[in-house]
Parts: structure tokens; C-alpha cells; sequence
């Protein structure tokens, strides 16, 4: 960095999934081992980092009007924009007022490298490597502001599903080293570490490139000394093998009972033109097994609505199937158009009227599931990681089952975890439930 990089404060903003926040965090601490420390709150920043999300046209709305916000904001900062927004569309990034430094996916954690040569000449820099030429693996383990650390054990995606810019974002799947992520791990448990969730872009294909397997990385993990819980961010249902679910059962010691799991329709017909790798039969056996093994797991659900292909007839079953999940909840995603991808050709549109009438009655859906989840638990005594508190006489934490709980401050429970009688539903906040110390 330059002489005078002590001085220089940055602020981080970060859209989108668990993976981006924790390669925020990632870039945070090498700019501050380069001497740049992070801006406090009502401090002006030298420089904003932006790592943005593409998932959907939503995503890069939110993108470019948090950029422009920025530039507005601070008008003498140097803004640099990374992530999966500035990978598809760089030129299109370049172009917003006030951007700096764009750089894609394998630049990402380089990016002090970029902000000193913008530092040396004030030149735009655009750097974006093209999708298929994208091999770097960078792995890391971040707490950032958050009180859980996330491990990134695996990057990219092979499975080019027809609706989806990820493999295009993020380039092929690659893997870091079982023994590299174990130690990182080990370091989180020195740092005072009690919770890991292991991210990644699709998970279940870790080791595909070095030889390893995802089941021996998790046996390896449950062995760190210190870390009393683990959580897998999201896997494909194919992935997520029975014998996995049967280890996490029965077999492991840390890895808690909560699945996020992506469906994305209920439709065999439309999973056939999404390109998933599954079929209704196979999630639902999925489901089944998790549900016998772990009775109060908590299963959160993806589901696109309104996907082309998605006719009147496979919505009806497509709902009908998320209905007779016994799952936790569901993420419901209104289909989002994405140019370059397949799903273009394939069926007619489904009208945006109609798309949000289906995400209304998934949410509606989502919610009845939830509330009865809730309800199921009153009076259970769960292990709560209990957080640091943001106000003067509440706490909050979470169970080992994923359920959200507020109880009394007691200091001497920050970052330890305890039992608590979980006893009824917060009265203005339905996905928190209100508890007692035992």
C-alpha cells in the first residue's frame, strides 16, 4: 500500500449470499493488514468496497442503486465493485458514476493489489477473468462482524442449470484442501470460535477437482477441538447423501440438526427443464429421511415461482408437492429473466401478474409451515449459542435447531452455549421465540 495507507478507512457493503459476506470479511482483513483500518459508524470512508450479487435483475437493481447511493454519499471515495454483478456485466459496472475499480471473481481477494495501482496513477481498473479461464481457490474462514465464522470450502458450480448465471459468475467448481480447512478451523476455535457454518457455491461437489470427498471433510471438521457446532449453508438434494444424514443423526458430534436444501419446483416437468439433477421422488425421500432420523430439524426450502415452463397445470403440481412437504419454511423466489441463459428458450413466460400471485400463495404457504414449527416448539428445552446483545437487557441466540430466541441479558452467557425453555412466540416478531435461562 502507499506511505500514508495507516490513514485511509474503508467501508465494506455486501449483497447476496453467506459466501459473499465471508469473502468481504476475507478482503477487510488483508486491506487492514495493509494498514487500512474499517470506517466506524458516521465516519466518511476513503474507500467502499462493493461485493455485489447477481442472482437476479433484482440483484443487480440493488447493486447499481447502492453504488450510485455511495458515490452520492461520498463523492471523494474511491469506489471499488467485485463480485458476481461485476463478473457478468464489468462494462456495465465501469459505467455507473463514481466506480473506480471493477474486478471479477478470481480478482476478488486481490483486491489490494488493485486499490494500489489505482492509489499510483488514478486509472480505472477493469479486471475480469473470463468464466472458463477462472482456477484460483482461495479458502476462508471469517467472523467479519457476525458472531458465527464461515468456512469456504468450495467455489463455482458445473451443473449450469438452465435458469441460473452462477457457473458464469463463479466459474467451474473447485475445492480447497481437507487438511488447509481443518486447520482453519482450528484457528476459529482459538479465536474464541463456538460456531462454524461451511459455505460454499454448491458444496456437495467439494473434492470433485483434488480427489477428496464432502463426507470426510466433515468427519475431519467434527474433530476440531473447540467448535461445538457446525452448520452446512446449502446442498443440492442429490448430494446430500443418506449416509451423511444418517452421521449427522446419530454419528457426529457438532454438526446440528438444520438443512437448507434448494427444490426450486415441485414440477418433475419443470425440474426436467431447469436442468436439476433430481427428480420429486428423490427430495421427497430426502426429506423423509431427515424428518425420522431429526423430528425437530429445521428444513428451509428454495422454491422459484414462475419459471418458464411453469404452465398452470405443473403450478398446480408444483404447489400441491411444497404443500405436502413436512419442511420448516420456504424461500420463495419469483423466476427472474437472466440474458445468456437457456431457460430463454424454453416455454412461454409466465406473466408477472401471475408470477406474483404464485409467490404470494408460496409465501402464504411458508408462513402457515412456519407458525406451525414454531407453535410445535413451545415449551421444548433446546441448546442456545447465545450472541452479543444490541440492547441493554435482552439477549438473543440461537438454538441448535436454527430457531431464533430472545431471553433476559445475562453477560455471563455471551458466546457460551446453555439450555433454555423456549416458551412462546415473540408477540410482534413471528420468527422469534421469547425463552428462559435454565
Amino acid at each position: 500500500m502507499t506511505d500514508n495507507s495507516q490513514f485511509l478507512k474503508a467501508a465494506y457493503f455486501t449483497l447476496g449470499c453467506k459466501l459473499n459476506f465471508a469473502e468481504t470479511s476475507s478482503i477487510g482483513k488483508m486491506l487492514a493488514q495493509r494498514g487500512i483500518s474499517r470506517a466506524a459508524k458516521g465516519e466518511t470512508p476513503d474507500i467502499c468496497i462493493v461485493n455485489t450479487c447477481s442472482v437476479t435483475e433484482v440483484a443487480d437493481k440493488k447493486g447499481r442503486r447502492l453504488i450510485r447511493s455511495l458515490s452520492t454519499r461520498y463523492p471523494d471515495a474511491t469506489i471499488a465493485v467485485t463480485g458476481c454483478y461485476a463478473q457478468l456485466k464489468p462494462e456495465e459496472v465501469a459505467g455507473i458514476s463514481g466506480v473506480d475499480i471493477v474486478i471479477g471473481s478470481n480478482e476478488k481477494l486481490r483486491m489490494a493489489q488493485y486499490i494500489d495501482e489505482w492509489m499510483a496513477d488514478r486509472r480505472k481498473r477493469v479486471a475480469v477473468t473470463p468464466f472458463r479461464d477462472i482456477t484460483e481457490f482461495s479458502p476462508s474462514c471469517e467472523k467479519g462482524d457476525r458472531t458465527r465464522f464461515f468456512l469456504k470450502v468450495q467455489d463455482g458450480c458445473d451443473y449450469f442449470c438452465t435458469y441460473c448465471t452462477i457457473p458464469f459468475a463463479r466459474g467451474r467448481s473447485r475445492s480447497g484442501r481437507i487438511d488447509d480447512l481443518v486447520e482453519m478451523a482450528a484457528q476459529a476455535a482459538r479465536e474464541g470460535g463456538k460456531e462454524i457454518v461451511i459455505t460454499g457455491v454448491n458444496i456437495g461437489e467439494f473434492g470433485k477437482d483434488n480427489g477428496q470427498s464432502l463426507f470426510d471433510l466433515l468427519r475431519r471438521l467434527d474433530d476440531v477441538n473447540g467448535i461445538e457446532r457446525f452448520r452446512i449453508s446449502s446442498i443440492e438434494p442429490n448430494l446430500i447423501t443418506e449416509e451423511i444424514i444418517e452421521w449427522i443423526a446419530s454419528g457426529a458430534r457438532a454438526f446440528m440438526p438444520h438443512f437448507h436444501i434448494p427444490l426450486q419446483s415441485g414440477s418433475d416437468e419443470v425440474l426436467r427443464l431447469m436442468n436439476r439433477r433430481y427428480d420429486t421422488s428423490l427430495f421427497r425421500s430426502r426429506i423423509g429421511t431427515i424428518r425420522e432420523l431429526m423430528p425437530d430439524a429445521f428444513i428451509g426450502v428454495d422454491i422459484i415461482a414462475g419459471a418458464r415452463g411453469e404452465t398452470p397445470l405443473e403450478w398446480e403440481r408444483s404447489l400441491e408437492f411444497a404443500e405436502s412437504l413436512d419442511i420448516t419454511r420456504y424461500h420463495v423466489f419469483p423466476y427472474s429473466e437472466r440474458p445468456g441463459t437457456k431457460a430463454l428458450l424454453l416455454g412461454d413466460a409466465v406473466t408477472q401478474e401471475e408470477k406474483h400471485r404464485r409467490v404470494s400463495m408460496l409465501t402464504a404457504l411458508s408462513d402457515r409451515k412456519m407458525e406451525a414449527f414454531m407453535l410445535n416448539s413451545r415449551s421444548s428445552v433446546r441448546p442456545v449459542l447465545w450472541e452479543q446483545p444490541s440492547g441493554d437487557d435482552m439477549m438473543h441466540g440461537l438454538t441448535d435447531n436454527y430457531i431464533r430466541v430472545e431471553a433476559p441479558l445475562n453477560p455471563g452467557l455471551i458466546n457460551r452455549i446453555s439450555m433454555a425453555r423456549l416458551d412462546s412466540v415473540h408477540p410482534t416478531e413471528p420468527e422469534i421465540m421469547t425463552a428462559t435461562h435454565i
